[in-house]
């Protein structure tokens, strides 16, 4: 199955290092980050699990969820969880679900065969409260994942949800946003009385709102 932008995350009910998990109930009113590993004990997925704990605050402070996934029953992972704390020094603080059947890496196309027909991909998905898929992302196995650009991207999605705006390249939280061609000038006198910066009539540069 192959999952792409738009579409409703299917929903999955499994079992975790937090116990069952049933995902559209678990999520509720929040967004969420669900991300896969290829399995327990694996170096570069050992560091993006202690990066992703030590950033919880962070996730917290935007209304986001993290799932974690891993083709393993739940014991290994848990054992694992103990090498991650130890060598990355933060403790795993989010759940892990145990895919051993496969069910939710065929769900949401994890399984790349002609990469590897067993393991699931490095894959992220992120997902709105409306269980909307907004971002996916597929990394090699050789390629830590970077999840401050995950955190750009849900305040990107958060803030143009309620805003007529776009980010540009390389945006950051705080920087100058684009008026979305959209929006005539006179509907965006009205939305930005402070004015903006006009370089075409496609490309108007403007503070960036309050969220």
């Amino acid at each position: 199955m192959t999952i792409r932008l738009g579409d409703i995350a299917p929903d999955f009910t499994q079992n975790s290092t937090r116990g069952q998990i049933n995902f559209h109930s678990w999520l509720g009113d929040s967004w969420g980050v669900l991300f896969s590993h290829p399995k327990v004990f694996t170096p570069v997925c050992t560091t993006e699990l202690g990066e992703v704990s030590r950033l919880k605050n962070e996730f917290d402070k935007r209304n986001v969820k993290v799932l974690g996934l891993s083709v393993d029953e739940a014991d290994p992972q848990k054992k694992w969880e103990r090498d991650i704390h130890e060598t990355q020094g933060h403790e795993v603080n989010f759940p892990m679900v145990s895919d051993a059947d496969r069910k939710v890496s065929d769900l949401y196309g994890m399984i790349h065969p002609n990469a590897n027909n067993t393991l699931t991909v490095r894959t992220v998905f992120i997902i709105d409260p409306a269980k909307t898929v907004r971002l996916t992302l597929t990394y090699p196995a050789s390629t830590g994942r970077n999840f401050d650009e995950v955190l750009r991207v849900i305040d990107s999605i958060q803030l143009t949800e309620n805003h007529k705006v776009a980010t540009p390249v390389n945006w950051k939280n705080g920087d100058d946003v684009i008026i979305i061609p959209a929006l005539s000038d006179e509907d965006a006198k009205v939305r930005f009385p402070d004015g903006w910066e006009t370089k075409k009539p496609y490309l108007r540069i403007v503070p960036q709102p309050k969220k």
